[in-house]
């Protein structure tokens, strides 16, 4: 092209475009643990009210559900996006709060998401990093999380997290499940409820190729379990609901103790193995008396990432003996993000496709 031939196009005026200001703007940090991403919004979120974190995510459910809807929902997102917004602390021990948000609304906990959450702020230097090993303290939704990032030279290798107190207030249970028969569960609590189910009484696997069927009965199985009995949190009722679904299998790997895939929210499955999922379990085995205060044990997901989990400690939640877990898991981070909301848009909110 000759010096007088005029200019077709050009990349770096693209790159310096801004948006007019009428358009809402949202600035995020993307990462994933062990397979399950995390949308860390940063920026541009609207400021919460409330005194504790389950009093913040009242209110965000309450007013800016459009905003979780925007950002999780195509076509920003997809079905199974997770995220988080990053608030202030609202104890004395904590760096900063968080509110986890999924394809339904606002979760209560969420382990991969403390995992990769600890590796943004650290990297990014939000929060000053140190070696050998950094303490973050962080508010949720279910209460105090203490994480602890393990730090080499190419920075946060892994991250390990003491959940909130853990148990298992139902063993072998029974249900009848329309389309599936009757069907034995657990029911234990990491911060949020689920319904643990051993898959073989499916005749499936679990691995991706049978992900469809997963959903499809981990949703019924849900929905059976939660019209049955109530779900009832000793001390607050904001926890009071069952999550989803985690499905146990024989692991890929001989190392490994069992697989576990979660279907939770509306039809969600996670990538890795379920931070809170991973506590609930290891409430059920010291329920059992098949794990010893101080083992670790490692879960599989579904892709073959891994966490490993571990008694820490004992306790008790109100009527439950329970256990404080520890989760050890990996994250990377995989981009920054600036979304644009256009009010003119008429897909400006989101929208999912059934499944």
């Amino acid at each position: 092209m000759s010096d007088t031939e005029p200019e077709r196009y050009s990349r770096r005026r693209g790159l310096e475009w801004t948006p007019p200001e009428t358009w809402i703007r949202i600035r995020t940090v993307d990462a994933h643990a062990e397979g399950e991403p995390l949308r860390v919004i940063l920026d541009g979120f609207p400021d919460l009210h409330g005194t504790t974190i389950l009093e913040q995510r009242r209110h965000a459910s309450a007013s800016f559900d459009s905003l979780r809807t925007a950002l999780m929902w195509e076509p920003r997102g997809h079905s199974d996006m997770y995220g988080c917004i990053v608030t202030p602390p609202v104890t004395p021990g904590a760096d900063f709060g968080v509110l986890f948000l999924h394809n339904e609304g606002f979760s209560t906990m969420c382990g991969h998401g403390i995992i990769a959450l600890t590796k943004v702020m650290l990297e990014t230097g939000a929060i000053p990093l140190r070696t050998p090993e950094t303490i973050v303290g962080i508010d949720s939704p279910a209460g105090f999380i203490k994480a602890t990032a393990r730090v080499g030279t190419g920075g946060v290798e892994s991250v390990r997290f003491l959940n909130v107190p853990s148990f298992a207030p139902a063993l072998d249970q029974k249900v009848q499940v329309p389309g599936y028969g009757e069907i034995r569960y657990d029911i234990a609590f990491g911060g949020a409820f689920y319904a643990y189910v051993a898959v073989e009484q499916l005749g499936v696997a679990c691995v991706p190729e049978s992900v469809g069927e997963l959903i499809q009965a981990g949703q019924a199985i849900k929905r059976a379990v939660a019209a049955s009995r109530a779900i009832d949190h000793p001390s607050e009722p904001d926890l009071s609901f069952l999550y989803g679904t985690i499905f146990v299998g024989p692991p890929a790997e001989q190392d490994a103790h069992s697989c576990h895939v979660c279907v939770f929210a509306e039809g969600e499955v996670d990538r890795s193995p379920t931070g809170t999922g991973v506590a609930g379990r290891v409430a059920i085995l010291s329920a059992r008396g098949q794990l010893a205060p101080g083992e670790s044990v490692i879960f599989e997901s579904i892709i073959g990432s891994r966490f490993h989990g571990r008694i820490a400690d004992e306790t008790t939640c109100g009527p439950y003996e329970a256990v404080i877990p520890e989760v050890e898991g990996r994250a990377w981070i995989t981009g920054r993000h600036e979304f644009w909301i256009d009010p003119a848009d008429p897909l400006r909110n989101g929208f999912v496709l059934p499944r």
